[in-house]
């Protein structure tokens, strides 16, 4: 039995040096039930989104003088809003603004922060001192505060809004690209690309960037938890999507004045902010499990 145990055990650890990385990083991350969880309400949030016109039972910003403040019922299932507006609507309908906000600035940062990370962790030098201490510059500023000044400057809407969470995510993903870049180019496949008169541009690209895209899918999965909350943040503050445009965060804004007459103006959009961020965190955390090298 103990050697028809252990024969087993081979034959299933040779099956997974064979597996693809890719399929070997899908089935660890199917094990993690928290993950799965994530990766539904993640896709059901992106479906209501992509059809919110035929799921919305309503016209978001479609006002009612005779529906002001209305409780949940068979008509409104969310209730209504201080303008008669359903709410259920308009939380469909800002999904649209907190999912586009956390792709786009998420997008934005990478497209800065990876190749400044690149140049950095691998040239070294002056422009690895003058990256990092800039860097170091933004980081020192709360990132909150500091996409609250941007915004500010830029004008409120959500197009300013998402450049200005870009910017602020933007160093994180340099810090993590320039120590990735730093501990891979000197593994021996980068040393014999080297050797073998590779350019630098090409062995960047070729052979240290695909070896350190899971760290960084890692933390643009985490990173756009953070930046629906930034989102959220600034539309309560009146720095994103502008009314009548729903946005949960505006909708919280609008809703912190009838807290006691009427709790499910907050309740939805702050659930619906908990629901996606909670779901993009165990995501996040399921996929830095699965992409581990060393986990077997």
């Amino acid at each position: 039995m103990a050697d028809t145990a252990l024969t087993a055990i081979a034959v299933r650890d040779r099956a997974e040096e064979l597996e693809s990385p890719s399929r070997r990083a899908l089935r660890r991350l199917i094990k993690r039930k928290g993950a799965v969880a994530g990766l539904i309400v993640i896709a059901i949030f992106i479906a209501l989104a992509l059809f919110a016109p035929v799921i919305a039972p309503y016209d978001p910003i479609a006002t009612s003088w005779t529906l002001v403040r209305k409780p949940p019922s068979a008509l409104h299932w969310f209730g209504t809003d201080d303008l008669g507006r359903d709410v259920l609507a308009r939380v469909i309908y800002g999904t649209r603004a907190s999912l586009l906000a956390g792709a786009i600035s998420v997008g934005i940062a990478l497209a800065v922060g990876v190749p400044l990370g690149l140049v950095s962790g691998y040239r070294g030098g002056f422009i690895d001192a003058l990256i990092s201490r800039m860097t170091d510059a933004m980081l020192a500023c709360p990132s909150l505060i500091l996409a609250i000044a941007f915004a500010a400057f830029l004008g409120p809407s959500l197009g300013n809004a998402m450049i200005a969470i870009g910017i602020t995510a933007t160093p994180i993903f340099v810090r993590l690209t320039r120590a990735q870049t730093m501990n891979v180019k000197v593994e021996d496949y980068v040393e014999a690309a080297r050797a073998i008169g590779n350019p630098r541009w090409r062995i960047a690209l070729f052979h240290i960037l695909p070896n350190i895209l899971p760290a960084l899918l890692v933390q643009a999965t985490l990173s756009i938890a953070t930046a629906i909350i930034a989102e959220a943040a600034l539309s309560f503050l009146g720095l994103g999507q502008q009314p009548p445009a729903p946005s949960w965060g505006s909708m919280l804004n609008a809703a912190q004045r009838f807290l006691t007459n009427a709790p499910w103006m907050a309740i939805w959009p702050g659930l619906a902010i908990f629901l996606v961020v909670l779901s993009f965190n165990l995501v996040g955390d399921g996929l830095r499990d699965a992409l581990d090298p060393r986990a077997r």
